[in-house]
């Protein structure tokens, strides 16, 4: 029996597992994704052409293997359509759980509502219902994808859930769908998905059981875990490398290689502590050579120094036995650059992550900078200084980096 590989964000998300995922899956037969929805961003440049998933896996490039959509994910019927029209026909490569949860159009506007409630004390989320959605599962009041497949029963089901929802759904000024309205749009669900919909666990436990080589990818990142994260600015489910077991219905077991993605800096969307956040020259610089903006919302990406007290903390959550190192490229022409090593709390030199993370000062060592290492390909060709602070972050990560990204294109990939 095969074992599953994971890759896993180790920062707030946007690290480019797309790439990596997208890289490694010619390797692969099946390419999973475990949890999250439509608030993931994962960005794929092939031969000059952007390709923007949200709910399909990065493996959907090559054409040989398998992508399924576990029941982890919240999934919204109208993202995944859209997004489904970048490709041709999928039907025999792409897979949805009939676990999955639905993610319907009422769950974003309860969602963007409550953070427009909320003012300046809004937590940033993506708005587009990926919280709610998850309430509702967690309250056994949700809906599954399998659950498309008979409309009439899923539409007066839903509508029977209004009742409950009416005081909050006024309160918010939303309006309630009527039966025929909520049948209208599920019949056109059912219309496009009902050829993806599967019991994907067993799907899993088969290509397991056949030795094929199996891939797992999450969305957003370990920082952002619902029980790990820097709650309350979190997103809604595990991003940690456990969470793929519960999303895909397979055992630990099972877990292969985990490979951890991580920025050659730091980056994060929405509110919430960073503590290594640059608001100076530095961290415009790394926002506009990066094209820090968000996949999924547009929004600008915070940016500082790479933080090696989180990732070494997001590495051990994981138990990570390599790295991937992405967006080398972006920190080219710095005359130095910076990573911290240690925190400074309560007075206090700490080389831990805690669980508050307010009063906290980073505590820097400052490396020599190199010109361009661009589209390099080999790892003897870096520049000296680039070489020596991939050896720092090893060295203060405890963790060896085996993948090296020199630009957003496929082949600018240097593997160890």
């Amino acid at each position: 029996m095969s074992k599953a590989d994971i890759i896993v964000g180790i920062q707030w998300g946007d690290e480019g597992k797309g790439k990596i995922v997208d890289r490694l899956a010619r390797e692969y037969d099946v390419v999973c994704r475990s949890q999250g929805g439509h608030n993931a961003g994962h960005t794929i440049w092939v031969d000059g052409v952007r390709y923007a998933l949200h709910l399909v896996p990065s493996g959907v490039l090559n054409k040989h293997a398998i992508n399924i959509i576990g029941n982890g994910v919240v999934l919204s019927p109208t993202s995944i359509i859209e997004e489904l029209k970048q490709f041709g026909n999928l039907e025999g490569r792409l897979f949805i759980s009939d676990k999955a949860h639905l993610n319907l159009p009422y769950h974003s506007l309860i969602d963007q509502a409550k953070e427009r409630m909320k003012g300046d004390k809004a937590i940033g989320t993506t708005g587009k219902g990926i919280g709610p959605s998850y309430a509702d599962k967690i309250s056994r009041t949700g809906h599954r994808v399998g659950e498309l497949l008979n409309p009439e029963k899923l539409a007066n089901s839903i509508v029977e859930n209004f009742k409950n929802l009416e005081p909050v759904m006024k309160a918010l000024g939303i309006e309630i769908p009527t039966f025929k309205e909520c049948l209208k749009d599920i019949l056109e669900y059912k219309k496009s998905l009902e050829p993806y919909i599967a019991d994907t666990t067993q799907m899993v436990w088969k290509a397991l059981g056949e030795d094929k080589k199996i891939l797992l990818e999450g969305a957003q990142g370990t920082l952002l875990d619902i029980d790990h994260g820097t709650y309350p600015y979190v997103t809604s489910s595990n991003t940690v490398s456990a969470g793929a077991c519960t999303g895909l219905g397979i055992s630990p077991k099972d877990i292969g290689k985990i490979l951890g993605i991580v920025k050659a800096y730091t980056t994060r969307v929405g509110h919430g502590p960073f503590p290594t956040e640059d608001n100076g020259k530095a961290g415009d610089i790394m926002a506009d050579v990066g094209k820090e903006v968000g996949t999924t919302t547009g929004r600008k990406r915070r940016c500082g120094w790479f933080d090696a007290v989180a990732v070494r903390h997001a590495a051990r959550l994981n138990g990570c036995d390599s790295f991937a190192l992405m967006k080398l490229d972006v920190l080219d022409g710095f005359e130095t650059v910076k990573i911290c090593y240690a925190y400074e709390k309560d007075g206090k030199e700490i080389d831990y992550f805690p669980t508050d993370l307010t009063k906290v000062t980073p505590k820097y060592e400052t490396l020599l900078g190199w010109s361009s290492v661009k589209g390099i390909e080999k790892f003897e060709d870096l520049p000296k200084e680039a070489r020596e602070y991939i050896g720092r972050i090893e060295e203060l990560t405890g963790v060896k980096v085996e993948i090296i990204s020199t630009s957003p294109e496929r082949e600018d990939t240097i593997i160890l």
